[in-house]
């Protein structure tokens, strides 16, 4: 019994209309959600907007349910996958009390179930686990851009404290104005001030604009892309190795309904030689 359990349950996990219908309740739920800030739909259909999130909540439950019971007798390899992790403990926090003290957290855990998205779309999951891998390289780049940015600051309050305090004076605004500039916002007028003191003031500011954003900023994005690149073939030799799994799977069933059949006609062939003994 519980295997023909654990059977329906892989086949309803691994059927695109679960896993479609799945994405389209996360984007209804993003919708309620969005819903429900409005202060006059609040007040007027806070018991609807309660009502579908609760169903809303039982069916992300269903569905944890139904992905442990297709890894039956091993539902443990359910939490082995660390995007079902995400989802169960979105699930977790869901399950908190919209009254009292906690009820707050609970809002905000409605609004976490839109992150589904990224769980449900193979797409995004993609990028994001690129993204993790790209933290390690995206290090040693801080490293260098903290580096870059204080030597500029140190020499950029010597430098244009005196004539012009609101940006350079101390070290710390100096840094976040040399921020300003690294993001290519209004950071002209920074230097038009310095430029009516200092002619050569120039060369300081287009210097760390080309370090700081043409350099650095196009450094992590080359690790994101690589990272986003070998994610894709690490996804695409998975997805090959379902399907191959999948189809020796299929071979082996092929098999095992022609050894049935080669028996049932033996048996066949058998029996009435038996009869004539």
């Amino acid at each position: 019994m519980l295997k023909k359990v654990q059977t329906l349950a892989a086949r309803i996990v691994n059927s695109g209309w679960f896993t479609h219908g799945i994405t389209i309740i996360i984007l209804f739920n993003a919708l309620v959600v969005g819903l429900d800030t409005s202060s006059y739909l609040h007040d007027r259909f806070s018991y609807i907007f309660q009502w579908i999130n609760d169903i809303i909540l039982v069916v992300f439950i269903l569905e944890a349910i139904t992905k442990m019971m297709a890894t039956y007798p091993r539902s443990h390899l359910y939490f082995k996958d660390g995007w079902n992790i995400f989802d169960f403990v979105i699930i977790v926090f869901c399950l908190i009390p919209t009254t009292g003290q906690l009820a707050t957290i609970a809002r905000l855990a409605r609004v976490l179930r839109v992150l589904r998205l990224v769980s449900a779309l193979p797409q995004l999951r993609v990028l994001v686990t690129a993204l993790i891998h790209s933290v390690p390289g995206m290090f040693n780049i801080v490293l260098l851009m903290s580096i870059i940015f204080y030597v500029y600051g140190v020499t950029g309050y010597h430098l244009f404290h005196d004539i012009d305090p609101t940006h350079w004076r101390t070290l710390g605004i100096a840094m976040l104005s040399l921020f300003r500039i690294v993001t290519l916002e209004d950071w002209t007028d920074i230097m038009y001030t310095a430029l009516e003191h200092y002619w050569w003031a120039w060369a300081y500011f287009l210097s760390f604009v080309v370090v700081g954003t043409f350099v650095v900023i196009n450094l992590f994005i080359g690790i994101v892309i690589t990272n986003v690149q070998e994610a894709r073939e690490k996804s695409l030799q998975e997805l090959k190795a379902a399907i191959h799994s999948d189809e020796v799977i299929a071979e082996l069933q092929q098999t095992r309904d022609a050894l049935r059949r080669v028996q049932e006609s033996l048996e066949t062939q058998g029996r009435p030689q038996s009869v004539a003994d």
